[in-house]
């Protein structure tokens, strides 16, 4: 096989960036980062949730999240409260001002980031899940193998 995954993988990459880049468009007329908005849309329609549920939800990773986090609460656009079952922990939810950001952002972005998709039909979305679920289900069973030492590679 050689190094033909990379080719598949940097195609990946590739729809991704651009993916994020014509998105990217609408969520920063907002006036929001990408992160920003994956917040905001994920919170959305929601009574809130914990830092562990947004960083699993969400394509941001741990170390990211609270300075998100913090400057949406500088924003007026969420508010954070103190876990009552866990002290060290946070309940992240949308103010009205957030909820408000919700429902004229979220819409927006969706319409005119689906028009790259116009043309895609049912079976065109079904294939492309399959193909991407089963390189989820590779990648993630890779995960579980330990990392080559510098020891391996020589």
């Amino acid at each position: 096989m050689g190094e033909r995954y990379l080719k598949s993988i940097r195609l990946l990459a590739e729809c991704m960036q651009g993916y994020e880049r014509l998105s990217g468009e609408y969520v920063r007329r907002s006036g929001l980062t990408h992160a920003q908005f994956d917040i905001i849309a994920t919170l959305g329609n929601t009574p809130g949730m914990s830092y562990k549920e947004l960083g699993d939800k969400t394509l941001i990773t741990k170390g990211t999240l609270t300075g998100v986090i913090e400057r949406l609460e500088q924003k007026g656009l969420v508010e954070r409260q103190r876990n009552d079952c866990d002290k060290r922990s946070f309940f992240v939810r949308l103010t009205p001002e957030g909820e408000r950001t919700f429902c004229t952002v979220f819409p927006e972005v969706i319409a005119n980031s689906g028009k790259m998709f116009a043309s895609y039909t049912d079976d065109d979305f079904a294939r492309l899940e399959k193909t991407l679920s089963e390189l989820k289900t590779v990648i993630m069973a890779g995960q579980t193998e330990p990392a080559p030492t510098s020891r391996d590679c020589d």
